[in-house]
Protein backbone atom coordinates (compact mmCIF):
# COMPACT_ATOMS: atom_id res chain seq x y z
CA UNK A 1 0.00 0.00 0.00
CA UNK A 2 1.51 3.55 -0.92
CA UNK A 3 2.80 5.97 1.93
CA UNK A 4 0.25 8.35 -0.20
CA UNK A 5 -1.77 8.51 -3.45
CA UNK A 6 0.39 9.59 -6.19
CA UNK A 7 -2.89 9.59 -8.37
CA UNK A 8 -4.38 11.69 -6.64
CA UNK A 9 -5.46 15.33 -7.78
CA UNK A 10 -7.24 18.79 -7.08
CA UNK A 11 -8.76 20.97 -9.60
CA UNK A 12 -6.80 19.13 -12.51
CA UNK A 13 -3.66 19.20 -11.04
CA UNK A 14 -1.45 16.79 -9.49
CA UNK A 15 -1.40 16.98 -5.66
CA UNK A 16 2.46 16.47 -3.82
CA UNK A 17 2.96 13.31 -2.36
CA UNK A 18 2.76 13.50 1.52
CA UNK A 19 4.68 10.28 3.36
CA UNK A 20 2.02 8.83 5.85
CA UNK A 21 -0.93 10.32 4.70
CA UNK A 22 -2.76 7.72 2.79
CA UNK A 23 -1.81 5.24 5.12
CA UNK A 24 -3.41 7.97 8.07
CA UNK A 25 -6.74 8.16 5.89
CA UNK A 26 -6.54 3.98 5.56
CA UNK A 27 -6.44 3.79 9.54
CA UNK A 28 -8.99 6.35 10.65
CA UNK A 29 -11.75 5.12 7.96
CA UNK A 30 -11.14 1.72 8.75
CA UNK A 31 -12.01 2.45 12.56
CA UNK A 32 -14.71 4.57 11.41
CA UNK A 33 -16.03 1.56 9.54
CA UNK A 34 -16.06 -0.47 13.01
CA UNK A 35 -12.78 -2.09 12.64
CA UNK A 36 -10.52 -2.90 15.61
CA UNK A 37 -7.41 -1.46 15.33
CA UNK A 38 -6.15 -1.71 18.80
CA UNK A 39 -3.29 0.32 19.54
CA UNK A 40 -1.73 2.42 17.04
CA UNK A 41 2.25 2.18 17.18
CA UNK A 42 2.02 5.36 14.78
CA UNK A 43 -0.15 7.79 16.63
CA UNK A 44 2.65 9.75 17.22
CA UNK A 45 3.52 10.25 13.82
CA UNK A 46 0.02 10.76 12.71
CA UNK A 47 -0.14 13.64 15.18
CA UNK A 48 3.28 14.93 13.45
CA UNK A 49 1.90 14.47 9.96
CA UNK A 50 -0.85 16.13 11.01
CA UNK A 51 1.03 19.28 12.85
CA UNK A 52 3.05 19.58 9.82
CA UNK A 53 0.20 19.80 7.44
CA UNK A 54 -1.21 22.68 9.16
CA UNK A 55 -4.47 20.63 10.53
CA UNK A 56 -5.64 20.61 14.12
CA UNK A 57 -6.52 17.34 15.50
CA UNK A 58 -10.18 18.16 16.23
CA UNK A 59 -11.00 19.66 12.88
CA UNK A 60 -9.68 16.48 11.33
CA UNK A 61 -11.01 14.08 13.07
CA UNK A 62 -14.76 15.87 12.34
CA UNK A 63 -14.31 15.91 8.91
CA UNK A 64 -13.60 12.35 8.78
CA UNK A 65 -16.48 11.73 10.60
CA UNK A 66 -18.47 13.66 8.84
CA UNK A 67 -18.15 13.51 5.67
CA UNK A 68 -17.04 9.83 5.70
CA UNK A 69 -14.55 10.94 2.58
CA UNK A 70 -12.85 8.99 -0.32
CA UNK A 71 -8.47 9.19 0.02
CA UNK A 72 -8.59 12.00 -2.94
CA UNK A 73 -11.49 14.13 -1.49
CA UNK A 74 -9.67 13.96 1.89
CA UNK A 75 -6.62 15.24 0.76
CA UNK A 76 -7.88 17.86 -1.31
CA UNK A 77 -9.82 19.01 1.85
CA UNK A 78 -6.76 18.71 4.04
CA UNK A 79 -4.76 21.16 1.02
CA UNK A 80 -7.65 23.50 0.51
CA UNK A 81 -7.99 23.67 4.78
CA UNK A 82 -4.39 24.53 5.56
CA UNK A 83 -2.36 25.11 2.31
CA UNK A 84 -0.55 23.09 -0.26
CA UNK A 85 2.50 21.80 2.45
CA UNK A 86 6.03 23.48 1.26
CA UNK A 87 8.66 21.57 -0.22
CA UNK A 88 10.68 21.44 3.13
CA UNK A 89 7.59 20.06 5.29
CA UNK A 90 6.93 17.56 2.44
CA UNK A 91 10.94 16.77 2.92
CA UNK A 92 10.73 16.52 6.71
CA UNK A 93 8.12 14.09 6.03
CA UNK A 94 9.69 12.11 4.05
CA UNK A 95 12.29 11.76 6.73
CA UNK A 96 10.47 10.85 9.05
CA UNK A 97 8.43 7.66 7.27
CA UNK A 98 11.40 6.98 4.77
CA UNK A 99 14.59 8.02 6.46
CA UNK A 100 15.30 10.39 3.60
CA UNK A 101 17.72 13.05 3.51
CA UNK A 102 16.91 16.10 5.74
CA UNK A 103 17.09 19.35 3.41
CA UNK A 104 18.99 22.36 3.96
CA UNK A 105 16.48 24.43 4.85
CA UNK A 106 15.56 22.32 7.61
CA UNK A 107 19.36 21.31 8.96
CA UNK A 108 19.74 25.23 8.62
CA UNK A 109 16.91 25.67 11.01
CA UNK A 110 18.92 23.46 13.62
CA UNK A 111 21.88 24.61 13.56
CA UNK A 112 20.65 28.54 13.62
CA UNK A 113 19.07 27.55 16.90
CA UNK A 114 21.62 24.95 18.08
CA UNK A 115 23.79 28.46 17.91
CA UNK A 116 21.17 30.96 19.59
CA UNK A 117 21.72 32.15 23.24
CA UNK A 118 19.89 30.31 25.69
CA UNK A 119 17.01 31.93 26.67
CA UNK A 120 16.81 29.74 29.70
CA UNK A 121 19.22 30.54 32.50
CA UNK A 122 20.71 27.99 35.11
CA UNK A 123 18.25 29.17 37.43
CA UNK A 124 15.44 28.72 35.01
CA UNK A 125 15.78 25.09 34.53
CA UNK A 126 16.56 24.46 38.06
CA UNK A 127 13.07 25.75 38.73
CA UNK A 128 11.60 23.70 35.24
CA UNK A 129 13.71 20.54 37.27
CA UNK A 130 11.74 21.53 40.72
CA UNK A 131 8.80 22.65 40.35
CA UNK A 132 8.30 20.79 36.27
CA UNK A 133 6.92 24.42 34.75
CA UNK A 134 9.09 27.30 33.62
CA UNK A 135 8.24 31.09 31.78
CA UNK A 136 9.38 32.35 29.01
CA UNK A 137 8.85 36.17 28.91
CA UNK A 138 8.68 38.06 26.21
CA UNK A 139 8.99 34.40 23.47
CA UNK A 140 7.31 36.46 20.71
CA UNK A 141 6.97 40.11 20.40
CA UNK A 142 3.85 42.47 21.59
CA UNK A 143 2.58 42.68 17.96
CA UNK A 144 2.56 39.22 16.91
CA UNK A 145 0.70 38.71 19.98
CA UNK A 146 -1.91 41.43 18.87
CA UNK A 147 -2.66 40.16 15.54
CA UNK A 148 -2.90 36.54 17.03
CA UNK A 149 -5.17 37.73 19.20
CA UNK A 150 -7.08 39.72 17.06
CA UNK A 151 -8.24 36.35 14.69
CA UNK A 152 -9.53 35.02 17.91
CA UNK A 153 -12.10 37.65 18.39
CA UNK A 154 -12.91 37.98 14.73
CA UNK A 155 -13.66 34.48 14.27
CA UNK A 156 -15.86 34.62 17.55
CA UNK A 157 -17.51 37.41 15.95
CA UNK A 158 -16.41 39.30 19.41
CA UNK A 159 -15.36 42.85 20.40
CA UNK A 160 -13.14 44.14 23.19
CA UNK A 161 -15.32 46.86 23.34
CA UNK A 162 -18.75 45.10 23.38
CA UNK A 163 -19.16 42.94 26.47
CA UNK A 164 -21.83 41.32 25.68
CA UNK A 165 -20.33 39.37 22.34
CA UNK A 166 -18.14 37.59 24.76
CA UNK A 167 -20.82 35.64 25.46
CA UNK A 168 -21.91 33.84 22.47
CA UNK A 169 -23.85 30.80 22.30
CA UNK A 170 -22.75 27.22 22.32
CA UNK A 171 -19.55 28.32 23.95
CA UNK A 172 -19.45 25.21 26.36
CA UNK A 173 -15.73 25.67 27.49
CA UNK A 174 -12.86 27.70 27.15
CA UNK A 175 -11.39 25.81 24.61
CA UNK A 176 -11.34 27.63 20.28
CA UNK A 177 -11.33 25.16 17.33
CA UNK A 178 -9.13 27.63 15.60
CA UNK A 179 -5.97 26.73 13.82
CA UNK A 180 -5.29 28.21 10.49
CA UNK A 181 -3.59 31.66 10.62
CA UNK A 182 -0.50 33.09 9.39
CA UNK A 183 -0.65 34.66 12.81
CA UNK A 184 -0.65 31.78 14.22
CA UNK A 185 1.68 29.92 12.55
CA UNK A 186 4.44 32.98 12.84
CA UNK A 187 4.35 32.78 16.75
CA UNK A 188 4.81 28.80 16.69
CA UNK A 189 7.49 29.18 14.32
CA UNK A 190 9.14 32.05 16.65
CA UNK A 191 13.01 31.10 17.36
CA UNK A 192 13.04 31.85 20.46
CA UNK A 193 10.31 29.56 21.42
CA UNK A 194 12.64 26.85 19.42
CA UNK A 195 15.20 27.57 21.73
CA UNK A 196 12.79 27.47 24.96
CA UNK A 197 11.73 23.96 23.77
CA UNK A 198 15.31 23.25 22.30
CA UNK A 199 16.51 23.57 25.68
CA UNK A 200 14.16 21.58 27.93
CA UNK A 201 14.42 18.69 25.03
CA UNK A 202 18.17 18.82 24.55
CA UNK A 203 17.87 19.15 20.76
CA UNK A 204 16.78 21.23 18.27
CA UNK A 205 15.17 18.64 16.15
CA UNK A 206 11.52 19.34 16.88
CA UNK A 207 8.33 19.49 15.29
CA UNK A 208 6.09 22.34 16.50
CA UNK A 209 2.62 21.56 16.94
CA UNK A 210 -0.62 22.85 15.42
CA UNK A 211 -2.95 23.31 18.19
CA UNK A 212 -6.23 25.31 19.44
CA UNK A 213 -6.37 28.31 21.58
CA UNK A 214 -8.77 29.65 24.43
CA UNK A 215 -11.00 32.08 25.21
CA UNK A 216 -11.65 31.79 28.93
CA UNK A 217 -14.66 35.11 29.69
CA UNK A 218 -15.20 36.10 33.16
CA UNK A 219 -17.66 34.65 35.28
CA UNK A 220 -21.41 36.08 35.60
CA UNK A 221 -24.88 34.90 36.24
CA UNK A 222 -25.86 32.21 33.31
CA UNK A 223 -22.49 31.54 32.29
CA UNK A 224 -20.15 29.83 34.82
CA UNK A 225 -16.83 28.31 33.98
CA UNK A 226 -17.87 24.80 32.50
CA UNK A 227 -13.42 23.90 33.11
CA UNK A 228 -11.80 22.18 31.71
CA UNK A 229 -10.31 22.08 35.27
CA UNK A 230 -7.46 20.44 36.75
CA UNK A 231 -6.58 17.24 34.47
CA UNK A 232 -3.61 15.33 32.72
CA UNK A 233 -3.67 14.36 28.92
CA UNK A 234 -1.32 11.72 28.68
CA UNK A 235 -1.84 7.84 30.32
CA UNK A 236 -1.19 7.80 34.04
CA UNK A 237 0.36 4.46 33.60
CA UNK A 238 3.79 4.36 35.19
CA UNK A 239 6.67 5.39 34.24
CA UNK A 240 5.49 8.61 32.77
CA UNK A 241 7.73 9.52 29.84
CA UNK A 242 8.35 12.61 29.65
CA UNK A 243 7.04 15.07 27.32
CA UNK A 244 6.23 19.16 27.46
CA UNK A 245 3.17 21.17 26.76
CA UNK A 246 2.97 24.76 26.43
CA UNK A 247 0.92 28.18 25.97
CA UNK A 248 1.94 31.20 24.47
CA UNK A 249 -0.49 34.56 26.87
CA UNK A 250 -1.74 36.89 24.21
CA UNK A 251 -2.81 39.32 26.40
CA UNK A 252 -1.92 40.21 29.94
CA UNK A 253 -3.22 37.48 31.94
CA UNK A 254 -2.92 38.23 36.09
CA UNK A 255 -3.52 35.04 37.96
CA UNK A 256 -7.52 35.65 38.69
CA UNK A 257 -8.33 36.43 35.20
CA UNK A 258 -8.57 32.54 34.25
CA UNK A 259 -5.05 31.76 34.20
CA UNK A 260 -3.11 28.05 33.88
CA UNK A 261 -3.44 26.77 36.57
CA UNK A 262 -1.54 23.94 37.37
CA UNK A 263 0.53 21.57 40.44
CA UNK A 264 4.17 22.43 40.65
CA UNK A 265 6.62 19.84 41.53
CA UNK A 266 4.10 16.84 41.23
CA UNK A 267 6.01 15.61 38.31
CA UNK A 268 8.46 14.11 41.53
CA UNK A 269 5.63 12.72 43.51
CA UNK A 270 2.90 11.69 40.93
CA UNK A 271 3.98 7.76 41.41
CA UNK A 272 3.96 8.06 45.11
CA UNK A 273 0.75 9.83 44.96
CA UNK A 274 -0.83 7.01 42.52
CA UNK A 275 0.47 3.98 44.32
CA UNK A 276 -1.17 5.55 47.73
CA UNK A 277 -4.66 5.83 46.61
CA UNK A 278 -6.78 3.03 47.51
CA UNK A 279 -7.75 0.01 44.77
CA UNK A 280 -9.66 0.94 42.52
CA UNK A 281 -9.99 4.66 42.86
CA UNK A 282 -9.79 6.71 39.83
CA UNK A 283 -7.10 9.32 40.18
CA UNK A 284 -9.04 11.84 37.40
CA UNK A 285 -12.00 12.02 39.63
CA UNK A 286 -9.88 13.39 43.06
CA UNK A 287 -9.98 17.02 43.72
CA UNK A 288 -6.86 17.89 42.49
CA UNK A 289 -6.96 21.05 43.69
CA UNK A 290 -5.79 19.44 46.92
CA UNK A 291 -2.32 18.77 45.85
CA UNK A 292 -1.24 22.68 45.89
CA UNK A 293 -2.66 23.94 42.49
CA UNK A 294 -1.87 27.22 41.71
CA UNK A 295 -2.35 29.89 38.56
CA UNK A 296 0.38 31.12 36.80
CA UNK A 297 -0.21 34.64 35.26
CA UNK A 298 1.69 36.24 32.62
CA UNK A 299 2.03 39.15 30.14
CA UNK A 300 1.02 39.23 26.67
CA UNK A 301 3.90 37.18 24.89
CA UNK A 302 4.96 35.06 27.93
CA UNK A 303 5.04 31.43 27.12
CA UNK A 304 4.75 28.78 29.89
CA UNK A 305 6.22 25.39 29.38
CA UNK A 306 4.99 22.39 31.86
CA UNK A 307 5.42 18.65 32.27
CA UNK A 308 2.50 17.11 31.42
CA UNK A 309 2.91 14.97 34.84
CA UNK A 310 1.28 17.99 36.48
CA UNK A 311 -1.94 18.67 36.77
CA UNK A 312 -2.95 21.22 34.26
CA UNK A 313 -6.00 23.24 33.66
CA UNK A 314 -8.21 26.56 33.59
CA UNK A 315 -9.85 28.50 36.36
CA UNK A 316 -12.65 30.52 37.30
CA UNK A 317 -12.47 33.86 35.36
CA UNK A 318 -12.44 36.81 38.16
CA UNK A 319 -11.28 39.30 36.04
CA UNK A 320 -12.40 41.86 34.19
CA UNK A 321 -11.45 40.69 30.23
CA UNK A 322 -11.53 37.15 28.98
CA UNK A 323 -8.14 35.15 29.08
CA UNK A 324 -7.01 34.71 25.47
CA UNK A 325 -4.08 32.05 24.79
CA UNK A 326 -2.61 30.32 21.94
CA UNK A 327 -1.32 26.84 22.65
CA UNK A 328 1.97 26.10 21.32
CA UNK A 329 4.32 22.81 21.86
CA UNK A 330 7.14 21.28 20.56
CA UNK A 331 8.21 17.50 20.16
CA UNK A 332 10.53 15.40 19.21
CA UNK A 333 10.00 12.59 15.75
CA UNK A 334 10.15 9.64 18.74
CA UNK A 335 7.87 9.98 21.52
CA UNK A 336 6.73 7.06 23.92
CA UNK A 337 2.98 6.35 24.00
CA UNK A 338 1.71 4.02 26.31
CA UNK A 339 -0.32 1.42 25.17
CA UNK A 340 -3.03 1.53 28.35
CA UNK A 341 -5.14 4.49 29.16
CA UNK A 342 -5.16 5.13 32.69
Amino acid sequence: MPLSDPQAKSNGHEQPEVSGLYHYWSRMMAALNGKNLGHNPEFHRDRLLLHVLGLGLEQTTQYLLQNRPGFTDFQTWAFATAGIPSGSAIARLHNLYQDAPLPDEILNLFGQVNNMPDVFSAEDLQHWSEHGFVVLSNAVPIADCAEAEQVIWEALGARKDDQASWYHKGHANIMVQLFQSGAFEKNRRALRIHKAFAQLWGTADLWATTDRCSFNVPEKEGHIFQGPDLHWDVSLQQPLPFATQGLLYLTDTPPEQGALTLVPGFHRRLSTWLGELPVNTNPREQDLHTLGSIPVGGKAGDLVIWQQALPHGSRPNRGKLPRIVQYINMLPSQLQIHETWL
